[in-house]
């Protein structure tokens, strides 16, 4: 109650209300220390360097989000998945956590229209919204603690932005995979990775992946990371060898128990 009384006098009379009323908006939060929160959202690109040459912006809060996401979600996985093991535990936490997951939850919560940064068409640009979005969740651990961030991520962000179910049945991690598959089958798989002559259409460099099966070329990718371009590589490989992945039997097996406990 203190805390909605003391936000909506700062909404109104404080100097920096346009960043309370953002920031409520965007996460539905009121914040103690709205410095820590504006520092969120300053991209490296947009950095405020002090007389002694240090650089100001949000990689550090970034750091510490990215660890408490990770932690959160691991917690949240391990109560949702009773029954799963820890490389599909691993693998959803990779699927939910990714670059460009996070970068679609900061968009759906407008974080784009907030985070400060110089446009100039580079390969940094791509995914600075989930990088901020990782410093806003940084940010509120330290404003408000390992359980409010707990609660807010999960109840408030995740919940509605990621289904899980669905999650768990849909391969995202082919490289993995594929590995797995070749060490089960006795084959050599490679993956060659180079810098793409081409550029994508904002500009930004390209990366250019090539997947052999016992020194045989079976799968091409292309994107604007190394990891992306070898994950679109492995699935076009996978593709052409008609492989069936069988992640989602676990999945079945989970909703099979779920339905024997209720019985």
């Amino acid at each position: 109650m203190f805390d909605r009384i003391r936000y909506y006098f700062k909404k109104y009379f404080s100097s920096e209300r346009q960043y309370y009323t953002a920031i409520h908006r965007s996460l539905g939060i009121y914040p103690h220390n709205i410095e820590i929160y504006k520092l969120a959202l300053v991209h490296r690109s947009a950095s405020v360097i002090t007389d002694d040459g240090m650089h100001i912006n949000n990689e550090r809060l970034e750091y510490l989000g990215d660890a408490v996401i990770e932690a959160v979600v691991s917690d949240m996985l391990y109560i949702a998945f009773p029954f799963h093991n820890e490389g599909f535990l691993t693998q959803m936490r990779s699927k939910i956590v990714s670059r460009q997951s996070l970068n679609d939850i900061a968009i759906k919560l407008g974080l784009d229209n907030m985070v400060v940064a110089m446009h100039n068409g580079s390969g940094v640009q791509k995914h600075m919204y989930g990088d901020a979005f990782e410093a806003m969740m940084g940010a509120t651990y330290l404003d408000k603690g390992y359980d409010f961030v707990n609660r807010l991520l999960i109840n408030d962000i995740l919940g509605r932005f990621i289904d899980i179910d669905h999650l768990s049945e849909v391969e995202t991690d082919y490289k993995s995979r594929l590995i797995e598959w070749s060490q089960k089958k006795r084959r050599t798989v490679s993956i060659r990775c180079t810098k793409s002559k081409t550029y994508s259409d904002d500009g930004n460099e390209q990366f250019y992946a090539v997947v052999s099966v016992n020194d045989k070329e079976v799968g091409h990718g292309l994107g604007g990371s190394k990891k992306e371009a070898e994950q679109r590589a492995c699935r076009n490989a996978s593709a052409k060898l008609k492989l069936r992945f069988n992640n989602t039997r676990e999945g079945r097996r989970y909703r099979s128990h779920q339905k024997s406990a209720a019985v």
